[in-house]
């Protein structure tokens, strides 16, 4: 270890400010190696992509492949400059979440045939990649991303360690319990598969102009830019920022305060090991979570690259204040020995031949997080034609998929596939620069972290997203956290387990849900609501545009009704409940998830339409109680004098009361499938109206309930959830929501066509709602499902029902499979459990039982 630190502490002294990792060569023909542009730029251009990076030259090289022309890249300095050129250039299939497999998926394939399309080398290297589970609860960690990833064509395996040993027998064995092994990993030359990019882009028609800095943005009356750069002006019609960290001043020049901050990250670099030139194949790249490292071979020797703690990590947040520093653009942090030694250490020990190995560099670059460390992909609310690629962590195997996925959305005007997660949107005013430092603080520190399902993080937490009653009840329940909101997940009684107690299986919250839907089925209670989005529409054209956007016809005043918004395929974008307050004015209420999501899609059809609408985002002034259970009438006529009878407020009917002296919209409508409505109200009335209904429902004993218990209700009534059972990859004839999508409506909705084509061709798929045989563990979702030996679907949402004491799925299924009674398997935590296609629902709504109470009642009659 001496000759370790020694050569450490000699490196530490050197100037790092200044280091570069290659010598680039020229990047292009458009200078002379001066760093002076000989040429003007375009006058006009289809799309400009703003960052010479591998994420930006992807997007142009793919855009140009696909056929659209002037496709147009302009990148400030040199291409690579920024996190590129410096990165460590990891590739891999794995990725914990479901719909970057995809990206990651397509990055690796194009790699892999991208030499001999371009004829330029991309010094691409796939050993594979094991991440090393040295702990119980690791191997728990690695069966439940195998559960989720055999419904996938990424090619992953659960090894033993003897296994192990043969791919690494450089490794200290003595902890290693297992592996998660993706074969095709490994890693790429950042600087040469930039520049093959590059050459694709150019030999498919695409124009790069390096030293070509952005100088101004200007929007035009039309949706359209005017792209200002010293060498003239650029009329685009779209624009992509894919400036890496100088984002943030990319979109200042148009008002957004993106939420990026700069992340030091080091790696290490040694000389040759003779052990490792001893061998005979390349070594594989390790991941060790517990040492929260990666490692791999590098030449004859070794790279390893540490994930600090959120205590140790340090940010570049000055460049937040003060900007990126003129000229930066190849240049390194100093190196910090202190930050890594602990790392350092537990990689010595898993892998002895460090001990002695000689360190050649330190490499410390400034890498681009997010809040939740995943990048911002797609187009911007608030700025027509305004889309980003920016906040990537892990921008060299993101390159390639998000390239891809980018172009293919921008071609066809709507994503190939779903990846809200990475929605630029899901963020907005709340996401203030505190809040940024600190969940990229904790991000960072995370990314090694076990990754638990119901996962929640709190550093940054509250926003100034909070309820009217968040006060009242912040201190009486598992707070969880919802596009910036806090809202209850479940509550605590005195003798609970309480506190955030994450597990693979049931774990603390399980005895509380289950009393709150007890509640819910057997009395009354309350639920915060307030994250929901919240528009209203109204103008001349505001029926018009809507009839356009929604695919069942519009309710009359004072109703209410489920609609869906399709794109042009006649995939489910968003799911909307849609009232229709007064003549020609409507609410508009979609998931917290989606507010902007949407907000911008309907905004798109306004301007392209030229309707004569206002749109008011009414999402922050409105706060939302839902009250649910068969007593929930009761309390609620004991604070109006509106007839809340069944038979004068009819089931999705909306109509504006005083509650305990507020005014408040009242909905007759509930998520649970129960007895229930959702009043809305002014949020600065919110606590009042709240504790009038606790005062009133004393006697009925009503309480409060979560998120958790309504999830668990709506899934036992069949209910469908967005970003589950429907959105971008599903469309709404598979999903079963035939119910709500009216193909003979006058009107020529969005993806209307498109179902017809479906309808006439037939489906090949279909949801199915199964039962499970389990015993602590619960289905959550994307869990594999398999027949007769075979992966054959997969599960999109999974809870436990307390009312039928039933696990329950839903699962996409082949047609053929989806008979009442088929016998299938769903696989959690590395076990097959036995799972049969259900009739649903398993426990019908209220209104469906009080149908059925009036038919028997007429029947006894008679």
């Amino acid at each position: 270890m001496s000759r370790v630190l020694n050569a450490f502490n000699a490196l530490i002294r050197r100037d790092f400010r200044r280091h570069t990792l290659r010598v680039p060569a020229r990047s292009l023909a458009t200078d002379d190696g001066d760093g002076v542009l000989r040429k003007c730029v375009k006058d006009s251009a289809e799309t400009v992509v703003i960052g010479g990076g591998c994420v930006g030259v992807s997007l142009a090289y793919h855009l140009a492949k696909a056929g659209q022309k002037d496709v147009v890249l302009l990148e400030k300095s040199e291409l690579t400059a920024g996190s590129t050129w410096h990165a460590a250039g990891l590739t891999t299939y794995y990725h914990p979440g479901i719909n970057l497999k995809k990206i990651h998926y397509y990055s690796i394939k194009m790699f892999e045939q991208l030499e001999a399309e371009t004829g330029q080398a991309v010094g691409f290297h796939q050993p594979g990649s094991i991440r090393i589970a040295s702990t119980p609860v690791r191997v728990d960690e690695l069966k439940y991303q195998m559960s989720r990833t055999h419904w996938h064509p990424t090619p992953q395996f659960l090894i033993e360690p003897e296994r192990i040993q043969q791919l690494f027998p450089l490794l200290n064995m003595n902890k290693v319990l297992a592996g998660l092994y993706n074969p095709g990993d490994g890693h790429i030359d950042p600087y040469s598969l930039t520049m093959a990019l590059a050459a694709g882009a150019r030999m498919y028609g695409a124009q790069i102009y390096p030293h070509t800095p952005v100088t101004g943005l200007t929007h035009t009356a039309d949706g359209r830019w005017d792209v200002q750069t010293p060498h003239g002006t650029i009329r685009a019609n779209r624009i992509v920022n894919a400036t890496g960290f100088w984002a943030r001043e990319l979109g200042h020049m148009i008002g957004f305060q993106h939420p990026t901050v700069p992340v030091h990250h080091q790696y290490v670099v040694t000389a040759t090991v003779p052990e490792v030139k001893a061998l005979e194949a390349e070594l594989p790249v390790i991941r060790d979570l517990e040492g929260s490292y990666y490692l791999r071979q590098e030449r004859d020797g070794l790279l390893f690259g540490p994930y600090e703690s959120e205590e140790k990590m340090v940010l570049q947040d000055s460049w937040i204040r003060d900007g990126v520093p003129p000229g930066f653009g190849k240049e390194l942090f100093e190196s910090d020995l202190d930050r890594i030694m602990d790392h350092v250490e537990m990689a010595m020990e898993m892998v002895p031949v460090l001990k002695n190995a000689d360190i050649i560099n330190i490499v410390s670059g400034p890498i681009t997080y997010t809040p939740d460390l995943l990048p911002m992909i797609g187009p911007h609310q608030g700025a027509r034609n305004y889309w980003t690629a920016i906040g990537f962590g892990y921008g060299i195997i993101h390159s390639g998929g998000v390239g891809k996925f980018l172009s293919d959305w921008i071609m066809s005007g709507e994503p190939p596939y779903d990846l809200i997660e990475c929605d630029p949107n899901r963020y907005g005013n709340w996401t203030t620069v505190p809040y940024v430092c600190a969940k990229a603080r904790e991000s960072y520190g995370f990314n090694n972290v076990v990754g638990y399902p119901k996962e929640e993080r709190f550093a940054g937490r509250p926003t100034s997203r909070v309820s009217g009653v968040y006060e009242l009840l912040k201190d009486k329940c598992s707070m969880g956290f919802h596009a910036g909101w806090e809202q209850p997940h479940y509550f605590y009684k005195p003798g609970d387990d309480i506190g955030y107690k994450p597990s693979f299986r049931r774990t603390n919250w399980f005895g509380p849900v289950g009393r709150e839907c007890k509640l819910v089925m057997e009395g009354v209670g309350v639920i915060d609501l307030s994250p929901f989005g919240k528009f209203m529409v109204k103008g001349e054209d505001s029926h018009r545009l809507l009839d356009r956007l929604f695919a069942n016809t519009l309710p009359k005043v004072g109703q209410t009704n489920i609609s869906h918004m399709l794109t042009p395929r006649g995939r489910v974008y968003a799911e909307v409940t849609v009232t229709q307050t007064a003549p020609g004015e409507f609410l508009l209420i979609t998931g917290s998830g989606s507010e902007l999501h949407d907000l911008r899609w309907i905004e798109r059809e306004v301007c392209d339409g030229d309707y004569r609408v206002s749109v008011c985002n009414m999402t922050d002034e409105i706060g939302v109680l839902g009250v649910a259970g068969p007593k929930s009438r009761k309390v609620l006529q004991k604070l109006t004098d509106e007839d809340m009878s069944d038979a004068a407020f009819r089931f999705l009917q909306c109509r504006s009361i005083q509650l305990a002296g507020v005014p408040v919209r009242s909905m007759r409508i509930s998520y649970t499938g129960e007895l229930g409505w959702e009043l809305y109200m002014d949020m600065r009335n919110m606590r009042s109206v709240y504790e009038a209904l606790m005062e009133a429902g004393h006697d009925e004993d009503i309480d409060n309930f979560g998120t958790y218990a309504m999830n668990s209700l709506r899934l036992e009534k069949g209910f469908r959830g967005w970003g589950a059972e429907m959105n971008c990859d599903t469309n709404p004839l598979e999903a079963g929501l035939d119910y709500f999508i009216k193909l003979n409506k006058p009107a020529d909705f969005v993806g209307k066509q498109a179902l017809l084509e479906i309808k006439a061709q037939g489906l090949r798929r279909r949801l199915a709602f199964l039962t499970l045989n389990t015993d602590d563990i619960d289905p959550e979702g994307n869990e594999t499902v398999w027949h007769n030996g075979q992966v054959v679907g997969n599960t999109t949402s999974g809870s436990y029902s307390f009312t039928a004491r039933q696990s329950l799925a839903f699962a996409y299924l082949p047609l053929h499979l989806t008979l009442e009674g088929q016998q299938l398997e769903v696989e959690l935590l590395g076990q097959r459990h036995p799972a049969t296609v259900a009739k649903e629902p398993l426990v019908l709504t209220e209104p469906s039982r009080t149908r059925q109470q009036r038919k028997s009642q007429t029947s006894r009659d008679l």
